[in-house]
């Protein structure tokens, strides 16, 4: 099990904030400059959207990533001991990486909506 201590909270969140406002802002900013109407709603609804492909492309990298640090050493571990599990655990491997792909096509998709 993974233990988080509080040390290293604090500068991932402050990365975070510090990519995530600065893209929130300069999308409003793009709002009031394109054809979309200038209203509240409007403008909180592109924000809305484009914090939520963040996320959903953050998260399904790191995720992903996790993933395939954790598959990826047990499969070269596995091969050590038996060659012939190597194309077996390539594959769960290739799994683990269209978890990537996949938050990726839900980006896009909500990037398209604005």
């Amino acid at each position: 099990m993974i233990k988080l201590s509080y040390w290293r909270i604090g500068p991932i969140g402050a990365v975070l904030v510090g990519i995530i406002l600065p893209a929130a802002i300069a999308m409003a900013e793009e709002t009031t400059r394109g054809s979309v109407p200038t209203d509240l709603a409007s403008a909180y609804r592109t924000i809305g959207l484009g914090v939520a492909a963040a996320f959903a492309i953050a998260l399904s990298v790191l995720g992903a990533g996790y993933a395939v640090g954790r598959i990826g050493s047990a499969a070269l571990g596995a091969a050590a001991e038996k060659p012939e599990l190597l194309t077996r655990s390539i594959l769960f491997v290739a799994l683990a990486e269209g978890l990537a792909v996949l938050g990726f096509a839900i980006a896009m998709m909500l990037i398209q909506k604005i």
